[in-house]
């Protein structure tokens, strides 16, 4: 009987990555980062147009309610809650125009409104302080405004005269240069 001898490994190979290795983990470990400054970019640029966020908020939520107090106090009738139109008794104005401050009527989105004025919001210290760090200004010329109401209709589709959708738009500009919204809608009846 013939025994076969087998061959020990090689015990002078040396066990560790090779340069390829090396190189694929690389890749893998820059492709990870350049996502995750990717990331931190986008979460950069939000945070720089959350004070116009809350801007717009505010302003299309207070034309809303400026439209509701005025029904509550009967300081305006049910037929002026409707778009100027064709020389029909309503009193908001039609279209997306620039931004206004109430007028004497203290409505939103009417003739008598006067220009916006310049809201200063913290600085980099998040609090007022007026010099040091400096507050940022924003002028509100930017703005722009919508109230749109509609007339509604049942559920059989006739015509309902006791109740209106207002729809308010508030558009913005970001820093980056692009146009951003924000709408509200709600319901207004002629029961107070």
């Amino acid at each position: 009987m013939k025994k076969t001898q087998r061959k020990p490994a090689r015990a002078d190979r040396q066990k560790g990555f090779t340069l390829l290795e090396a190189m694929i983990s690389t890749v893998i470990v820059t492709v990870g980062l350049v996502g995750m400054i990717a990331v931190f970019a986008v979460a950069v640029s939000s945070t720089q147009t959350v004070q116009l966020d809350t801007l717009g908020r505010q302003k299309a939520t207070e034309a809303l309610e400026s439209i509701y107090t005025a029904r509550e106090t009967a300081q305006i009738t049910w037929a002026q809650i409707q778009n100027i139109s064709g020389g029909g008794p309503g009193i908001f104005t039609a279209g997306l125009v620039a931004l206004t401050d109430p007028g004497p009527d203290g409505l939103d989105g009417t003739a008598d409104d006067v220009p916006a004025s310049t809201i200063t919001v913290p600085g980099p210290s998040g609090v007022l302080t007026g010099s040091t760090p400096p507050d940022v200004p924003i002028v509100l010329s930017n703005f722009k405004r919508q109230i749109l109401i509609t007339n509604t209709n049942n559920p059989d589709g006739t015509p309902n005269g006791n109740l209106r959708q207002i729809t308010v738009t508030i558009q913005y500009p970001t820093p980056t240069g692009k146009q951003r919204s924000y709408t509200v809608q709600a319901l207004i009846s002629s029961y107070r």
